[in-house]
């Protein structure tokens, strides 16, 4: 595997960079795994300041840890920004939250006084992608750092400067040596990491493929692990939806991050009486996108991530129009070399087309037309992922109605979809288990331990079990 950064709009190659060695990995282990020892006894408040300064520094020099993410996978500046600044959120959240979130419970038992206690479970293994270098480590860092979990981690091939910048952002920070590392990983060693004894669990964010080649290793060897995986999310727009909003919202559900998000919209299921409507209104939205320079604030639609993808997404295309979908719309070619894929509106997908419940990573949204809301909730259902969903309806209590019957992790109703902190994030199906974010995130790598305590033995004792009543 080669990690290269490879400008996406100019095609120049960046800078390579070499994989770990087997020192290096094992230097890093080490590390890491004195650094849990000593952890395992210090206060959750004694690495809450490494948060908050790496919440600064992450605000402090938005522009330039942003310019990395533009030059490295292609992503509009302006949204790059963005993704800094969502850093700094997800830092000073747990700052700010994660005592009070650790803390422990009470239990009331006849057995004395007890209670659960969440100590750090150990060193963890990350894997994580492309899309949102930073965002997507924050959110595994953040909670667990808190919790004491050191990480080393792997990330996506292509984006080797930005898993170099975070690093170094948490090492200024003042995180101590082992907190967290980055290793060039190839996928041999990434199973070689994963099963080394030290290491307790393993989270990952990718492609189905991806997590299921983890989860087997990490299965093999009783780690425990989180997945996201993708998904092909539903926008739902329901017989009495508000079509102003919705034309405000469906375009970027779709092309934000130029497609390529894993809880991105890739299915509007539209009723029959807003169809037309619909189409008109997302052709124009699509026509109507300004590709460039994804430095120039002008620029509305970034290049895809590399070559490559922009070559697997057009192949899903060609392959869905052979098999009877209609190209609905398709924008017109612009001169660039840069990797940008035009955007695309196809219908008629049927269920026996190859696209039907496939990802199309990238600005390329199915339209399916339903007869009623009950018609969309089947379809919305009728995939193999359940990640994240958009619901559009006349009130938002009747959007919440639908949103409860979809089989997903999260539904967004009459708003786009978002991403905070305090939001726990995860899906269901072929799209993972676990959250991260929240409270449920912050106790996905977690030792509860159960402390039962009382001044002498309890005399309803039996062969080790305690029971109510004497026998």
């Amino acid at each position: 595997m080669a990690y290269q950064t490879t400008n996406p709009y100019t095609n120049e190659v960046v800078k390579t960079y070499e994989n770990a060695t087997a020192d290096e990995i094992e230097a890093s282990l080490a590390q890491a795994q004195k650094l849990y020892k000593q952890w395992r006894n210090d206060p959750v408040s004694s690495r809450i300041p490494v948060l908050r300064k790496l919440a600064q520094i992450f605000r402090d020099e938005t522009d330039d840890l942003a310019k990395v993410l533009t030059i490295e996978m292609g992503k509009l500046f302006v949204e790059a920004q963005g993704e800094v600044q969502l850093c700094a959120m997800i830092a000073d959240y747990y700052a700010e939250h994660a005592e009070d979130l650790l803390k422990p419970r009470k239990i009331e038992s006849i057995s004395g006084d007890a209670q659960l206690e969440n100590h750090p479970l150990g060193v963890l293994m990350a894997v994580e992608p492309w899309n949102f270098p930073y965002y997507q480590m924050m959110r595994i860092f953040a909670p667990n750092f808190a919790v004491g979990d050191p990480i080393v981690y792997k990330h996506a091939a292509i984006t080797p400067a930005a898993a170099l910048a975070f690093e170094d952002a948490v090492k200024r920070a003042g995180a101590p040596a082992g907190a967290l590392k980055n290793l060039f990983l190839s996928y041999d060693q990434v199973s070689t990491v994963v099963a080394d004894k030290r290491v307790q669990g393993v989270a990952l964010t990718g492609s189905e493929r991806g997590g299921v080649a983890v989860a087997e290793e990490a299965g093999k060897h009783l780690k425990k692990t989180t997945m996201e995986l993708g998904g092909v999310d539903a926008f739902i727009v329901a017989h009495d939806a508000n079509m102003d909003d919705v034309k405000a919202i469906a375009p970027r559900a779709r092309l934000y991050n130029a497609g390529q998000v894993c809880t991105s919209s890739k299915r509007f299921i539209v009723t029959a009486n807003h169809y037309d409507e619909f189409l008109e209104s997302l052709k124009a939205a699509f026509a109507s996108v300004k590709m460039g320079d994804p430095m120039d604030p002008k620029t509305t639609l970034a290049p895809m991530n590399s070559r490559k993808a922009k070559e697997k997404l057009q192949k899903q295309v060609d392959e869905a129009l052979t098999n009877g979908a209609t190209a609905y719309y398709v924008h017109e070619p612009i001169d660039s070399d840069g990797q940008f894929f035009m955007p695309t509106i196809l219908t008629d997908i049927t269920k026996d087309n190859p696209a039907y419940g496939k990802e199309m990573f990238g600005p390329v949204a199915q339209v399916y037309k339903v007869a009623d809301d009950d018609e969309a909730m089947a379809l919305a259902n009728d995939a193999d992922y359940g990640l994240g969903g958009i619901v559009f309806a006349g009130s938002a209590e009747a959007g919440a109605e639908l949103a409860s019957r979809i089989e997903t992790g999260m539904v967004f109703v009459n708003t786009f979809f978002s991403s905070l902190p305090e939001l726990e994030f995860g899906g269901v199906k072929r799209s993972g288990f676990g959250r991260e974010l929240g409270q449920t995130g912050i106790s996905s790598f977690v030792n509860q331990e159960l402390v039962v305590k009382r001044e002498h033995p309890n005399d309803n004792e039996a062969g080790g079990l305690v029971l109510p009543h004497k026998f």
